[in-house]
């Protein structure tokens, strides 16, 4: 009978074990999924960051462009009165324009 419940605890032992390592291996896998999705959470947290920066550069690049076109229109028109001063007072020809 000793021999039989000797037996029978042996297997209850490595049951035991191969529970544990079950559960350790779940709880591992576990906390992975939850460092993935803390990780994803980090990332969609820095897309959001970067797509706003993205929206502020794209704004003022266009404020920029707006202010470089303003500038090249006024810059081409005093091109034009000077030229038209230089043609008045004779030190320009009209066909050096």
């Amino acid at each position: 009978m000793t021999a039989i419940l000797d037996d029978a605890l042996k297997r209850l032992e490595v049951a035991l074990g191969l529970l544990e390592a079950s559960v350790s291996r779940r709880l591992d896998m576990e906390k992975r999924r939850g460092d993935l999705e803390t990780e994803l959470q980090l990332m969609q947290d820095d897309r959001a960051r970067l797509a706003d920066d993205l929206d502020g550069a794209l704004t003022r690049l266009h404020r920029f462009e707006a202010a470089t076109d303003d500038v090249s229109r006024r810059v081409r028109q005093a091109i034009g009165a000077i030229q038209s001063v230089l043609v008045q007072a004779g030190e320009l020809a009209p066909d050096e324009t």
